[in-house]
């Protein structure tokens, strides 16, 4: 039959295999579309297996045409190896699709904006976590394949197989991190530990778990901020999951108030915006004393909510609430500082001065030491008596340092009487 193919034969036929490959992906397509009408999701994600169906079967196609329109060998022997290659990555990518649609459908089953999501959460943890590691799978599945494709790689691999002991211990000691990131990410997955949308606090920062992956987990926080942690934290480093089991949570608000504070009134008045909001779940809602020292009294309130969201809203709307009614009804109970003036000393004592109280000193000092007499005293330094006594020259240099006064004149009176 090839003796009368013309050179026009091949090109002829690889369009047809193309044309064919086109019509027969859009049959698939709209055939599985029909047969899931009640599933509206599919319609939107099977458009991602859309390309990668019709470059299979043209590809296929194609290489059906030149087997059946060229002879063996020459330029036909490149280009059914690239066909090949081309047809072996379609097929990856195609696997891929196929697992994102699957995914969906399943996802699509459970719904996670109902009240109780457990379940739904999990399962889309366990659903996310196996997807990636089947698309690393076929990723290494295709990569290898086309590797085997050619004589030189195969021989390459056949002496990496021989060493693969050597190897294998190498790339562990290298990749020791990831692999021990990428275990505790499946253990994540699949022990339950944490889930998809669950309400976690992590290194005292409030946030929901937004992504696991085989490697890291994506918190994210109330702030719009997000904290990316690596699998291993959440399996050795202690942390608060706050819907492990149920969604349901209790906060408190608290005051410091006044020893007035009216206690029942405050209680009638908690109970009033309890009945009027929907965010209160009905399970706790009380009100108590839990301090009442340092001249305050510590007033407690305990509600739960049926998530941590509602709860936020909840203590907001009970602070409010609570500050308006003691700021309009009883003004009186909230905190005051006290403080007491001290009596100041009297005006006699404050308007002495220190020269006056210098003086009172020295005369009671001059009261409790008698004055000694004039003329007896002695000096208290042996030289004093021969430095301005003997000779009226002495005399003259005591006046000079002294000044004229009664003792200077009685000793100069004594001192003439004895010359004469």
């Amino acid at each position: 039959m090839q003796e009368f193919l013309t050179p026009a034969m091949p090109f002829l036929a690889m369009t047809l295999a193309v044309a064919a490959g086109l019509v027969l992906s859009w049959l698939i397509r709209k055939t599985v579309l029909r047969l899931n009408r009640r599933r509206p999701e599919l319609q939107s994600t099977s458009r991602v297996a859309r390309l990668p169906l019709r470059l299979a079967l043209c590809l296929i196609g194609v290489r059906i045409a030149l087997a059946l329109t060229t002879h063996d060998g020459g330029w036909r022997s490149a280009v059914d190896h690239l066909l090949l290659i081309a047809l072996m990555g379609s097929l990856a990518w195609l696997a891929v699709a196929v697992l994102l649609i699957v995914e969906a459908l399943v996802l699509g089953r459970y719904s996670v904006d109902v009240a109780d999501n457990r379940r739904a959460r999990r399962l889309r943890t366990q659903m996310i976590l196996a997807r990636r590691i089947a698309v690393a799978l076929i990723v290494v599945l295709a990569v290898g394949s086309v590797m085997l494709t050619f004589p030189a790689i195969q021989a390459l691999g056949a002496g990496l197989l021989a060493s693969a002991g050597v190897i294998s211990i190498v790339a562990g000691l290298a990749a020791q991190t990831s692999l021990v990131n990428v275990f505790a990410g499946m253990q994540l997955a699949f022990t339950d530990a944490i889930r998809v949308d669950d309400v976690v606090v992590v290194q005292k920062e409030w946030g929901r778990i937004e992504e696991i992956t085989l490697t890291y987990v994506v918190v994210h926080i109330w702030d719009d901020r997000r904290l990316i942690l690596p699998s291993t934290y959440f399996t050795t480093t202690p942390f608060e999951n706050w819907t492990r089991r149920q969604s349901e949570v209790m906060g408190t608000v608290e005051f410091d108030l006044d020893w007035r504070a009216p206690i029942e009134d405050m209680r009638a008045e908690l109970r009033t915006v309890l009945d009027g909001t929907a965010l209160w779940d009905e399970r706790v809602g009380i009100l108590q004393i839990t301090d009442a020292t340092s001249g305050y009294v510590r007033v407690r309130i305990l509600v739960s909510a049926a998530d941590s969201a509602a709860l936020f809203d909840l203590r907001c709307l009970i602070r409010e609430a609570m500050v308006t009614f003691l700021q309009q009804g009883h003004p009186e109970s909230l905190p005051h500082v006290r403080w007491e003036p001290v009596q100041p000393a009297p005006a006699r004592e404050m308007s002495r001065q220190p020269a006056v109280e210098a003086r009172e000193a020295r005369e009671a000092r001059e009261a409790r030491e008698p004055a000694q007499p004039v003329h007896g005293r002695q000096p208290s330094d042996p030289q004093d008596s021969q430095l301005f006594t003997g000779s009226l020259e002495a005399i003259e240099r005591s006046r000079a340092f002294t000044g004229p006064g009664e003792e200077v004149f009685e000793d100069r009176d004594k001192t003439l009487s004895a010359r004469n």
